[in-house]
């Protein structure tokens, strides 16, 4: 997990009715993702409708929360909110689910990512109502 360090609020995301299931089931520190079961395929970011067929009646699934490394950047230059914690790694990861992304690579130095490296979600404590999903090394 994330150590704790001072320094400016990180931004808190938004809750919308679109949403809501998701930072409910994050609370609990569960990453759940939209599932078509017309298209058989999951999405993320959540919206109302479906990126696949356009329809409006998606299921929420919880995710394994395991994936592999797509990409990552080494943030030097932090934005606001995690002037503490530069230099980090942010990382697209592929999830066993079939999508995609990004989010802060915890406990791993810049220098020891490697790209395809397994992945396991991790939660960060923004709030008393908020985690916020991170990923670590898985093995």
């Amino acid at each position: 997990m994330m150590a704790d360090k001072q320094g400016s609020a990180r931004p808190l995301p938004a809750t919308t009715l679109t949403t809501a299931p998701f930072w409910a089931a994050a609370k609990e520190k569960k990453l759940l993702l939209q599932y078509d079961s017309q298209a058989g395929e999951y999405q993320f970011t959540p919206r109302p409708v479906s990126i696949h067929t356009g329809r409006a009646d998606l299921e929420w699934r919880q995710a394994s929360g395991k994936g592999k490394l797509f990409a990552h950047t080494v943030c030097y230059v932090p934005a606001k909110g995690f002037e503490d914690l530069a230099p980090y790694v942010l990382a697209a990861v592929d999830l066993d689910e079939g999508v995609r992304v990004v989010a802060l690579l915890v406990d791993v130095a810049p220098d020891e990512v490697e790209p395809g490296m397994k992945l396991r979600v991790c939660w960060d404590e923004l709030s008393d109502d908020i985690n916020y999903f991170a990923f670590e090394r898985d093995g």
